[in-house]
C-alpha cells in the first residue's frame, strides 16, 4: 500500500511523533465507539441525558444505569494489535508521546508508558458533594456485581468516576500536557478517532499551526480530512501493525505478547 510506505517514511524521518488515539482503537477489543452508524453509543442514547454532567447532578442513577455495561466491557477488554503496535513504536524510542481520548487503560496495558489521558479514567472517583477523591476499583467491583452506586463514606454524597461527561472541562494539567506535546511534534498520527469532540479533537490542527505533518488512521472521514498530508482509511488494528513493521521491522513475539 502506497500510504502505509509514506507513513511509514514520515515517521521514519520525525524527530518527536506524536500520537491522539480515540474510540475507533478499541472497537475492536469490544468496546463500543460513539458515533458509528447504528452501533455507536450515541445512535442508541441520548448523551445528554445519561453522560451530561447537569444529567448526572439531576439523575446519578441513569448514568449509572447507562454505564454498568459499558464499565464491565471495559473491565473485561484486552488490547489489540493498534494499542501493541503504538506501543512498540514508544519502546524504540519513536513514539514520544500518546495522547488519548479513551478510559479504558488499554495503551497501559499494551506496554504504553507515557499516556496523556485528556477525557480521565476509572481510575478513581470523586464525591460531588464533599469533592473527596477516592480509589475506584472497591466501588467499581460492588457496582459491577449488584449495582449498588457508589457513596461516599464520609457524606454519603454520590461518588462520581473521574471520567469527563458532557459540560465538563478536561482535566487541565492532562490537556495542557497534551497541548504542549502537539506543539512540539513534526509528525502528528490521529488513530481511530472522529475527531468530533473538541477541544481534544483540535490537537492536530494546532500541531498543523506548529510546522507538524500530519498522518490520519480512520475508517471514516474525520474533521481534520482536509488538513491532512496522509490519510489511509482502514482498521486501525489492522493498518498500525503494518505501520510499526515497515517502521521497526516485524515484531518477533507480538502474538505472544498479545496473550
Amino acid at each position: 500500500m502506497e500510504e502505509l510506505a509514506r507513513a511509514a517514511e514520515m515517521i521514519r524521518r520525525s524527530r518527536y511523533l506524536v500520537a491522539l488515539t480515540g474510540a475507533g482503537i478499541s472497537t475492536p477489543s469490544g468496546i463500543p465507539d460513539f458515533r458509528s452508524e447504528g452501533s455507536g453509543l450515541w445512535t442508541i442514547y441520548d448523551p445528554m441525558e445519561v453522560a451530561s454532567i447537569w444529567a448526572f447532578s439531576r439523575r446519578p442513577e441513569a448514568f449509572f444505569e447507562w454505564v454498568r455495561p459499558l464499565a464491565r466491557m471495559i473491565r473485561e477488554a484486552r488490547p489489540n494489535p493498534a494499542h501493541y503496535a503504538l506501543a512498540r513504536l514508544e519502546a524504540a524510542g519513536i513514539l514520544k508521546a500518546l495522547i488519548t481520548q479513551n478510559i479504558d487503560e488499554l495503551h497501559q496495558k499494551a506496554g504504553s508508558r507515557r499516556v496523556i489521558e485528556v477525557h480521565g479514567h476509572l481510575r478513581e472517583a470523586t464525591c460531588i458533594r464533599c469533592y473527596r477523591k477516592v480509589p475506584a476499583a472497591p466501588y467499581l467491583d460492588a457496582f459491577l456485581e449488584n449495582g449498588t452506586i457508589p457513596r461516599c463514606e464520609v457524606c454519603g454524597g454520590v461518588l462520581k468516576p473521574n471520567v469527563i461527561l458532557f459540560g465538563e472541562q478536561l482535566p487541565a494539567q492532562a490537556f495542557l500536557a497534551a497541548q504542549q506535546e502537539a506543539r512540539r511534534a513534526d509528525v502528528f498520527l490521529v488513530a481511530g478517532s472522529s475527531l468530533e469532540v473538541a477541544p481534544a479533537g483540535d490537537l492536530p490542527i494546532l500541531a498543523k499551526e506548529h510546522g507538524a505533518r500530519l498522518i490520519l488512521i480512520n475508517l471514516s472521514p474525520t474533521s481534520a480530512d482536509r488538513y491532512a498530508d496522509l490519510q489511509i482509511r482502514g482498521d486501525v488494528a489492522e493498518i498500525l501493525p503494518l505501520l510499526a513493521d515497515a517502521v521497526l521491522g516485524p515484531a518477533r513475539e507480538e502474538a505472544s505478547a498479545a496473550e
